[in-house]
């Protein structure tokens, strides 16, 4: 069975957010920090590290 990265993802981050229960500016922050790290010079050595 094949499942989109996408919605893979989006599973993973409902049920971490209904059970966990995080603050909405934690995830805020998460989200626009991941978004600006993946646009900046940084974003070759995090993806080797990942890899």
């Amino acid at each position: 069975m094949d499942v989109p990265l996408w919605f893979a993802l989006l599973a993973v981050g409902y049920l971490g957010i209904k059970l966990i229960r995080p603050p909405w500016w934690l995830v805020a922050l998460l989200l626009l920090g991941g978004y600006l790290l993946a646009d900046s010079v940084l974003a070759p050595v995090i993806d080797t590290a990942v890899k």
